[in-house]
């Protein structure tokens, strides 16, 4: 079936927490997508959140999934749900974009593309900013061979103090969260889209602190007892020989690092903030004097530096024009292999050894 403005596709979210508004709003720019309802597995959230937002909600999620109307499920769900939710959806015959990451393990990744192929079905991930002006400014500026031959990658993730606005954040801080799966998969996607797949991985990790006191005004804990690593660092190996260093923390109060940058043989790239869609990607050459800021290759979706930039929906939007028959950009397959090395890392931390990847994800194709 072909969606338009005409035929939009339904559009079923499962879950309601943080960035359900954020989700409603940014599909709002996408006539082929119209919102059906939502459904959580708590009830009285799922009311609560229907009502503030004025959409349709589902008794229960088993009511969502049967439902006609719906022809897309949007599992914004935690982290640890995600599986579970997403197989529901499959076999109920769904086409599924699932929040980053999109599993909390890459043999539940891997059990799930399986199935959606199996049963004829779509399935998509979060990330999905790197379909953005930046990282298409990037990745075309890359392709031209704007900076040479690209031979190194450096990214840092700082997002320390979460406890002090985050009501309850106690999954970043288990098994199944930390900093490099939370945020991490914004800058490893970025980093595939623009040099290709990684190889192979290897890192060290350690607890910053074994308790921590949440400070949020809205807190629904006190505290939180620490079960998994917060900083973590590693070095990456790019299948085009490219070399990269990762560094993920909840543990970095301050800093004067960059986000990402990437280091060719004739020009070195600075790039925004992977986490939104748009800014400033600038170059300066070996022998140059200043910094070049390069000109979007695509329409922002937004002001760069405003809050509509953390606005999501674009994936969605993504994920239905691939059953028009465009291209599946934001993808399983690129959000599986961004896990398993997200997971390797981890892995490699723990048994000193470096870790050869199992998977390998082809470069989604440029945003024309």
């Amino acid at each position: 079936m072909t969606f338009s403005a005409a035929r939009p596709a339904g559009v079923g979210i499962v879950g309601v927490g943080n960035i359900f508004g954020r989700y409603l709003r940014g599909m709002a720019r996408f006539p082929e997508l119209r919102v059906v309802g939502c459904a959580s597995r708590t009830w009285e959230r799922a009311q609560a959140a229907a009502k503030e937002f004025d959409v349709a909600v589902f008794q229960s999620i088993t009511q969502l999934l049967g439902s006609r109307e719906v022809d897309v499920v949007l599992n914004i769900t935690p982290p640890q749900a995600h599986a579970s939710i997403t197989r529901e959806a499959l076999s109920a015959g769904k086409h599924v974009y699932v929040e980053k990451p999109i599993t909390a393990n890459p043999v539940e990744a891997d059990l799930l593309i399986r199935q959606a192929r199996s049963a004829g079905l779509l399935l998509g991930s979060a990330p999905d900013t790197f379909l953005g002006s930046a990282g298409q400014t990037a990745r075309r500026a890359i392709d031209k061979g704007l900076i040479g031959e690209p031979i190194g990658v450096a990214a840092f993730i700082t997002s320390g103090k979460v406890e002090t606005w985050h009501p309850d954040p106690t999954y970043l801080f288990q098994p199944g969260g930390g900093p490099a799966l939370d945020m991490g998969p914004y800058y490893l996607t970025w980093m595939v889209n623009c040099l290709g797949a990684i190889r192979s991985v290897s890192g060290k990790s350690r607890i910053g602190s074994p308790d921590l006191a949440v400070t949020s005004p809205d807190r629904r804990v006190d505290s939180i007892k620490v079960t998994t690593p917060t900083h973590v660092s590693s070095v990456l190996e790019f299948e085009s020989g490219v070399v990269g260093t990762f560094l993920a923390s909840f543990d970095v109060w301050d800093h004067h690092l960059p986000r990402i940058e990437i280091y060719g043989s004739d020009a070195t790239m600075s790039l925004p903030d992977p986490n939104t869609f748009d800014g400033d990607v600038a170059v300066k050459e070996r022998a140059g004097d200043d910094w070049r800021v390069l000109p979007p290759e695509i329409p922002p979706f937004a002001q760069p530096g405003s809050m509509e930039q953390y606005l999501r929906g674009p994936g969605v939007a993504d994920l239905v024009g691939a059953l028009n028959g465009a291209p599946h950009r934001a993808s399983a397959d690129l959000a599986s292999h961004v896990l398993e090395a997200i997971g390797s890392i981890e892995r490699s931390s723990r048994t000193n050894t470096v870790i050869t990847l199992a998977s390998r994800a082809e470069r989604p194709p440029p945003v024309m």
